[in-house]
């Protein structure tokens, strides 16, 4: 046994992975090559860790102290349109000044959709047939343009799909960007474990690795060398969205400059959950602290709460966009990113030592939105969903392209209606198949300013552009 594998063994053994060196014996040297750079790269510290959490169960001593966020809702409050129309100039002025640089978390496969590729290469506009990566360009293109400043956009991939991002980005000449205003990053990956805390295996020469998580995010932009590229830009904040909601606007002025003006550190979009039952995250505070409270962690008796005028109590319903400051960021990673892991017990197609077999093992990710309890101050802004959050995720029924593409029609065809324009006939769903074009306008005021004299017609519908 060489040197390198010797070193491999002692630190694998003293995880109590040992079996994975063992993997090496009777491999051909391309496939036993491959095992000891993924062994390389394990960090077998953190493998001990994950280890713990599977026997502690992930719990914790006991039960948190859970209470509602305070909330900037202009739509229901004079007080907070005020704030909001004040904020406003605040963030176009750190627009205009390139202080605001874009980071979009799109390290998923579309498999679920039916499509083979990056998930951001999904078509999703309904007259244009834009990707999901289009519809974000053109929307911070149009910021840029608007504020007369170059900005970076910085894309998260995984392994899984970065040669093919970077190659979808190319064949479509960057969305009209120079090539050095986007940056691509890996999020990191993980071992799989079994219920004993053992390293699992992909095949008998692959271990089984996970992405990270999206709280992964900070921890690759850093790692990366984008958070210095993003310095050496006069960026001071970033704008997080997820490529799977076409609705996100990258660069609100309102949400920019309320977190400016509040000095915070990270802050919060979220939108009134549709109902109790409706299964997603709310921000809230855990014992004191800011954070995200999963559906399942929150009590029946507080998830049905209601205050005085009849609305839930915890309805501030996670929508995964945030602004964070440069600073926030390289502060949680000093000393590896500092954000707590949680684990998800999960069905996977495994090497038993002779065939792939499925087995439950645990795979470890951290949450972006953990990295709220280290703000000292942060902003949740209350936001409408039709105009906002609209993810694609599933191949039918809720938040599919069907939902997704309806909800950016009645967007538009709101506008259009306002306008006075003639819509387009409407299906047997009512949806009248109407777009516009980020680059002309992204919110009513903007579209009835510049008035477009007539749409773009096609099979598919009309475009404004």
């Amino acid at each position: 046994m060489s040197a390198r594998e010797e070193r491999l063994r002692a630190r694998a053994s003293e995880a109590g992975q040992s079996h994975v060196i063992d993997a090496l014996a009777g491999l051909a040297p391309a496939a036993r090559e491959r095992l000891l750079a993924q062994l390389e790269r394990v960090d077998f510290d953190l493998v001990r860790k994950h280890g713990a959490l599977i026997r502690s169960n992930g719990s914790v001593s006991s039960a948190p102290r859970l209470e509602p966020a305070e909330v900037c809702a202009p739509r229901r409050s004079s007080r907070d349109r005020e704030r909001a129309e004040r904020a406003a100039s605040a963030g176009r002025e750190a627009l205009a000044r390139g202080e605001v640089g874009f980071l979009v978390v799109a390290g998923g496969q579309a498999s679920r959709l039916g499509y083979d590729g990056p998930k951001g290469a999904y078509r999703i506009g309904p007259v244009s047939d834009w990707s999901l990566f289009e519809i974000h360009a053109r929307r911070i293109r149009a910021a840029t343009e608007r504020h007369a400043h170059r900005a970076p956009w910085y894309v998260m991939t995984s392994q899984s799909n970065e040669r093919a991002t970077r190659e979808f980005f190319e064949r479509h000449g960057y969305f009209g960007f120079a090539p050095d205003d986007v940056r691509f990053f890996s999020q990191a990956m993980v071992p799989a474990l079994d219920a004993q805390g053992r390293i699992l295996m992909a095949s008998e020469s692959e271990l089984f690795l996970a992405p990270n998580g999206h709280g992964g995010s900070l921890e690759a932009f850093a790692a990366s060398g984008a958070l210095e590229h993003a310095r050496s830009r006069g960026v001071r904040h970033l704008s997080y969205f997820q490529v799977d909601n076409p609705l996100a606007p990258p660069a609100d002025p309102c949400f920019l400059g309320l977190h400016i003006l509040e000095g915070a550190q990270m802050s919060s979009k979220v939108v009134p959950k549709r109902d109790a039952g409706e299964k997603v995250g709310v921000i809230g505070r855990v014992d004191g602290r800011l954070g995200c409270i999963e559906y399942s962690d929150l009590p029946v008796e507080l998830r049905e709460a209601r205050d005085e005028r009849g609305e839930l109590r915890f309805g501030a319903g996670n929508i995964a966009l945030h602004v964070l400051d440069l600073e926030f960021i390289a502060q949680l990673n000093r000393g590896g990113l500092q954000l707590p892991w949680h684990l998800a017990r999960k069905s996977m197609n495994v090497w038993d030592g002779s065939r792939v077999a499925p087995v439950q093992g645990y795979k470890f990710e951290t949450f972006v939105f953990d990295a709220l309890e280290r703000a000292t101050r942060s902003v949740t802004l209350e936001v409408e969903r039709q105009r906002e959050f609209s993810p694609v995720k599933n191949a039918a029924g809720e938040d599919s392209p069907a939902t997704t593409r309806a909800d950016l029609c009645r967007l538009h065809s709101h506008w259009v209606r306002t306008a006075g324009f003639e819509l387009p006939a409407a299906d047997e769903h009512g949806i009248h198949p109407v777009e516009v074009d980020p680059l002309l306008a992204e919110d009513l005021e903007t579209f009835l300013a510049r008035r477009p004299a007539r749409p773009l017609v096609n099979e598919r519908g009309h475009l404004y552009r």
